[in-house]
Order: C-alpha cells, then sequence, then structure tokens
C-alpha cells in the first residue's frame, strides 16, 4: 500500500504540489458547451461551437454525444444541439431554492393584477441583464423579451439599476466595457454618464427607459436591494412609451410599493426617498 493510499491527507498534500496539467478536462470543455448555447441563445453545430470555443471538432463530438445520452443536450433536426431536459429539472431546483426569486414572482403575480401590465423579475448576469421571470398583463402588450433573455445593461432600466450600488470605478469598469448601441441608438453608451445614472436612479429607487432597447417600449423598474444596499434584482412593468405617465393605475407607485413589499418580506430594510428627487426624475420622460 501507497503512502497516500495510508494517509488521504498526504495524499491531498501531494496532488496540491502537483502541477496542474494545461490541457482543458472534459468538465470544462462540457461547461464551454453548456456556456456557449446558454450565452448565444440558439441551437449550433458542433462545429459552430468547436470554432467558438476553440476546441478540436474530434473532442467536441465526444463530449456532445455524452451529453447528449445524458441528456444534458438535445441532439435537433439537422445536427443542431440544444440545452438539454436535464438542465431544466436542475434550474427548477434551484429556484426553488431561492428565497429572493420565490418572493418575487409572488409579488410579480400581484403586481400584473393590479396594474393590467406585463411585468418582468431581472437580475444580473455579468455584463448582461437577465429576465428571471416573467407574467403578462391582461392587455397582452408584446415584449420581446422573455424569461431567459439576456440584453446589455445599457438598454434597460433594470441594468443600470443592478449596478448602481457598485463603487465609481466599478461601474465605469462595467459599462467601458459592455456599453453597446441598440437597436433603436437610443440607448446612452458613454460610460461616464452611464455611471452617474445608475448610482442616481439606485438612490431615487426608480430607473425609466423609453424606447432605448425597443421602439415605442417603457419600462419602469424599481431596484429590490438588500441589507447592506446592494441591488440583488429588479421588479418592472413593461409598458408602451405613451403610458409611461400614467396615473390611473399609477404604475410607478405600484412597481415601487412592489418592490418595497419584496424587501419587507425578506427581511431587508430600505431607507426612504425624497419626492423631490423622484419627481426630477420623472420630468425626464
Amino acid at each position: 500500500m501507497s503512502t497516500t493510499e495510508a494517509d488521504p491527507e498526504a495524499g491531498r498534500a501531494e496532488a496540491a504540489r502537483t502541477p496542474r496539467r494545461s490541457r482543458t478536462s472534459g468538465i470544462d470543455r462540457a461547461l464551454q458547451i453548456l456556456d456557449h448555447l446558454q450565452r448565444e441563445g440558439r441551437p449550433a453545430t458542433a462545429y459552430e461551437i468547436a470554432r467558438a470555443v476553440g476546441a478540436p471538432l474530434s473532442t467536441i463530438y465526444v463530449i456532445v454525444d455524452d451529453l447528449v445520452d445524458k441528456e444534458m443536450l438535445d441532439r435537433k433536426d439537422g445536427g443542431l444541439l440544444w440545452l438539454g431536459p436535464r438542465l431544466y429539472h436542475y434550474g427548477l431546483t434551484y429556484a426553488r431554492s431561492l428565497d429572493l426569486l420565490d418572493v418575487a414572482v409572488r409579488e410579480m403575480h400581484e403586481l400584473a393584477r393590479n396594474s393590467g401590465e406585463t411585468v418582468q423579475i431581472c437580475g444580473r448576469d455579468g455584463d448582461h441583464m437577465v429576465v428571471l421571470a416573467m407574467e403578462e398583463g391582461s392587455d397582452h402588450f408584446q415584449v420581446t423579451s422573455r424569461v431567459g433573455t439576456r440584453t446589455p445593461l445599457n438598454w434597460t432600466a433594470s441594468g443600470r439599476l443592478l449596478v448602481g450600488h457598485l463603487p465609481e470605478t466599478e461601474r465605469l469598469e462595467v459599462f467601458g466595457r459592455s456599453a453597446t448601441a441598440s437597436p433603436t441608438g437610443r440607448a446612452e453608451t458613454d460610460r461616464q454618464r452611464l455611471a452617474h445614472s445608475a448610482a442616481a436612479a439606485l438612490d431615487h429607487g426608480l430607473a425609466i427607459q423609453a424606447g432605448e432597447s425597443d421602439f415605442s417600449v417603457a419600462c419602469i423598474a424599481a431596484p429590490i436591494r438588500d441589507s447592506q444596499g446592494a441591488c440583488r434584482a429588479t421588479v418592472s412593468i413593461v409598458v408602451p412609451d405613451v403610458k409611461v405617465r400614467q396615473k390611473d393605475p399609477d404604475l410607478v407607485g405600484l412597481v415601487r410599493q412592489s418592490a418595497r413589499r419584496i424587501e419587507a418580506r425578506l427581511g431587508w430594510r430600505r431607507p426612504d426617498r425624497e419626492a423631490a428627487a423622484l419627481g426630477a426624475l420623472l420630468r425626464e420622460y
């Protein structure tokens, strides 16, 4: 029997001293495949994936076949590959463990009923905003962003709120590398102005964007802040831009109240914001 077999601690110490091989492991390659599909948001061929991740096609074929057998990937017509059903079940189990999402989704349903509008819960995924949950309002106003949609942070009201609590140097860094032109050409791309507006929006407890990511579409978003003041997620109402100033019902008031209720149910505190600051923000639209 070897020393490492007799003494597991010695084995672990020896493994820690042994340099890692530079080649990419099988699990890393599998994650690269899954990450690529999630990032692109569409099925892809093994050849496309191999080019995107910089791996030999033969290696990708072997890993893809294994992932398909295990239902981590789904092979569609024409050899296209997409995320498999096993991942969906993992996602459901993970979602059930999140107190924030559970509380926010319940509030989302209530807000959709009270406002009659489409409501979304959004979070941050690196340099993007991602739609975590969504419920359509009674008027079925059609929006392009569905659950799982990832959008550059500078295009959306929620995106700015989600980084508003970061130190200024980090906000500048985030927007410096991620800010891109939107389809409408109206989204701000200057990192200085974005960094300032993100902090101001979080301080006001409200962000509004109209026509920046989609023509004639507006979003009214409020931050869901933890006990340290960090924006963990947002709750937002998506409406035609002509409804931004609507008072019956008061969409701004409803979305801010929903965010406060979510924070209260999670045991997070939220300081009051001055009405004058909110009024100044609303006058911009």
